[in-house]
């Protein structure tokens, strides 16, 4: 089993939605170890959607995860772990609160 070396949430948003993104995205990053991304808007990787990302340790995904669950007022959130592997971690590993959206997949050769 591939070692987990933390976590990436990506918080995405829209106009309408850039408010609320990003005061769920300040919340979490005053609340737990957490290092807050820029607010991209535009689509940035392999995201189809303006994004922000909250990257944390392993040791906290068990109050990161729930805590975003409970608190992210219909936004959809794409988690993945870091292993190494970005292709599995985005495609294989990946956990979806809300509408899972298309990733560009192709840019980890997949």
């Amino acid at each position: 089993m591939q070692q987990i070396q933390g976590y990436h949430a990506h918080v995405y948003f829209d106009a309408a939605t850039l408010a609320q993104a990003r005061e769920l995205c300040e919340q979490a990053a005053r609340l737990f170890p957490i290092s807050m991304g820029r607010m991209h808007q535009r689509a940035v990787g392999p995201h189809p959607d303006w994004s922000c990302q909250l990257a944390f340790g392993p040791q906290v995904i068990g109050e990161v995860l729930p805590w975003l669950a409970l608190n992210r007022q219909g936004l959809v959130i794409f988690l993945h772990p870091l292993t190494g592997d970005e292709l599995a971690d985005h495609r294989d590993h990946a956990i979806w609160m809300g509408a899972v959206r298309p990733l560009q997949l192709s840019i980890f050769g997949g």
